[in-house]
C-alpha cells in the first residue's frame, strides 16, 4: 500500500503540473482525469475502497460534461484545439460557459457541488492517518495544481483576450448538442448529495483539528488567487525548459 501511495501521489503531482504549461483543450481535460485516477488509487491505497468507488461515480459525471463541453467549444472554434487561439468565448458560448464552468469548479471541490462530496471526504479521512507531514503536504499540493489549472483553462478560454481564431456561435442552437451538457449540468449539481445517501447510510465522524479541517478549502482559495494574479504575465523565457520538460510528460513517453 505504501507503494501505491507514493505512485498515487506522484501521478497527481506529474499530472497537474503539466497541465500547468499544456496549451491543448483535450491534452488539459485528460491530463486532469488522470490526476483524479491518481486521487481514486491513493484512496484505495489508505484502504478507502467506498470512497475510491464513490469519487468514481461523481467524477464520471462531472468530467464527461467537462469533455462535451470541450467538444462544443472545439467545434465552434474551427475545429482548433489550443486554448491561445480561444478568448472571449464566454460571449459565443454563454450556455456552454456556464456548464463548463459548473464542471470545473465540481472538479476543484468547491462546496455542495459533486466533487466536494467525494474529494473532500477523501482528504479529510487521509488527515486522520498517519503517514506524516509529507504524504499531506503533497496532497494538498495536488489539491492546487488541480484549481490552478482549471483556472488557467477557464481565463484563457472564457475571460482573456481574444486569440485570434474563428469562431461560430450556432453550435448551442443544435439541441442535440446542448441537451445531453445541461442533463449533465444538473448531475454535476444533485449527484453529490445523492449519491453520498446512497452509498453511506450510517453518517461518519471525523475529528480533526481546525487547520486541518479547513486547509482544503484555504488552498483551493490561495490556487485561485495565485492564478488570477499570474494570468496577467505571460512565461518568461526562464520558463522555457520547465514548460518543454512539462510539455514532453517529463520525458516518459521516450
Amino acid at each position: 500500500s505504501a507503494l501505491l501511495l507514493f505512485i498515487s501521489i506522484m501521478t497527481m503531482f506529474m499530472s497537474g503540473v503539466v497541465a500547468i504549461f499544456e496549451y491543448d483543450l483535450k491534452k488539459i481535460i485528460a491530463l486532469s482525469t488522470l490526476s483524479q485516477l491518481g486521487m481514486m488509487m491513493f484512496s484505495i491505497s489508505l484502504g478507502l475502497y467506498e470512497l475510491a468507488f464513490f469519487h468514481l461515480l461523481t467524477h464520471a459525471l462531472f468530467k464527461a460534461l467537462l469533455f462535451l463541453c470541450a467538444g462544443i467549444l472545439i467545434h465552434g472554434a474551427g475545429n482548433t484545439q489550443d486554448i491561445r487561439s480561444f478568448g472571449g468565448l464566454s460571449l459565443n458560448f454563454p450556455l456552454v460557459t456556464v456548464c463548463m464552468n459548473l464542471a470545473n469548479l465540481s472538479l476543484c471541490g468547491v462546496p455542495f457541488l459533486a466533487g466536494f462530496y467525494s474529494k473532500d471526504l477523501i482528504v479529510e479521512l487521509a488527515c486522520q492517518y498517519s503517514w506524516g507531514i509529507f504524504v499531506l503536504l503533497m496532497m494538498f499540493i495536488c489539491l492546487s495544481l488541480t484549481v490552478l489549472y482549471s483556472v488557467r483553462l477557464t481565463y484563457l478560454s472564457f475571460v482573456g483576450p481574444y486569440g485570434g481564431g474563428t469562431s461560430i456561435s450556432v453550435c448551442e442552437s443544435d439541441y442535440s448538442l446542448v441537451g445531453p451538457v445541461v442533463i449533465l449540468s444538473f448531475t454535476s449539481l444533485v449527484s453529490g448529495p445523492i449519491l453520498s445517501w446512497l452509498n453511506f447510510p450510517a453518517p461518519v465522524l471525523i475529528f480533526l483539528p481546525v487547520f486541518l479541517k479547513w486547509g482544503a478549502l484555504f488552498f483551493v482559495g490561495v490556487s485561485l488567487l495565485v492564478m488570477l494574479s499570474l494570468q496577467g504575465l505571460t512565461y518568461s523565457y526562464k520558463w522555457g525548459a520547465v514548460s518543454k520538460f512539462s510539455g514532453l510528460m517529463w520525458f516518459l513517453p521516450w
